[in-house]
């Protein structure tokens, strides 16, 4: 895949994976269509070839012919209408990965309750409440799922609501950097219930996909890329 890091001096390697990505899909659809789809002249030279062979005594009705012919005509118009729809796929997916290169260096919101913390800041998040609560608690946890700190954000209505962690223990002492998972839990009808956490995380580079129409975001911290389309928020510069 291409990786577009934002810089001026890779934008030209940028533009060429992008040109040599048209050129693939365009040498692909030539060669499936050379070896592979028949063309309307196929289909008008079999039926000259069964009318021509056809029983004298017993012609192809009508009504037969005519709902061959346009048996032909809809193939074709659906051969037509796939090749259009890969052109587009194509175009679209060149324009995503241009407008996602913009988001190089800036934070993001993706459906994930682990973030990478810096060393010299803390972690921010978001997580979503079907109804309102009493009391929402957040914890804060190491990879191995040792609890850091816990958060009392008090009663909060239903909706979305930003969480912010300084970085720091219960003692106030900074914690080095690294990967922290963020949870958020509350009662509901007398019942503990977990909720869905959001972490904002920095957008390394913008991935191509292989001709599959995604565009993909290498963000900090994390080892697989992340599709554009799961992103739920963009930071603000």
């Amino acid at each position: 895949m291409a990786d577009i890091n934002g810089t001026g001096s890779t934008s030209l390697s940028y533009m060429d994976q992008l040109k040599g990505l048209q050129e693939k899909q365009l040498q692909e659809k030539q060669e499936k269509s050379a070896t592979n789809e028949l063309k309307q002249e196929d289909f008008l030279s079999l039926l000259t070839q069964q009318l021509a062979q056809q029983d004298p005594f017993k012609p192809v009705e009508n009504d037969q012919m005519i709902a061959q012919m346009a048996s032909f005509a809809t193939v074709d118009g659906i051969n037509k209408m796939n090749e259009q729809f890969t052109s587009l796929n194509s175009a679209m997916t060149s324009n995503q990965a241009l407008q996602a290169s913009s988001l190089v260096g800036r934070d993001v919101l993706v459906p994930n309750s682990t973030a990478m913390k810096q060393a010299d800041s803390g972690i921010a998040a978001m997580v979503n409440l079907p109804q309102a609560l009493n009391n929402l608690l957040v914890r804060i946890e190491d990879e191995q799922g040792q609890l850091i700190e816990t958060l009392d954000m008090g009663a909060k209505p239903g909706g979305e609501h930003r969480i912010e962690w300084d970085g720091k223990d219960a003692n106030g002492n900074p914690l080095p950097a690294g990967k922290y998972v963020v949870k958020a839990s509350g009662l509901v009808n007398g019942e503990s219930q977990s909720f869905d956490v959001s972490t904002y995380a920095n957008v390394n580079s913008v991935l191509l996909g292989q001709g599959d129409g995604n565009v993909m975001l290498n963000l900090a911290g994390f080892d697989s890329p992340f599709r554009l389309a799961e992103v739920l928020e963009v930071g603000k510069v």
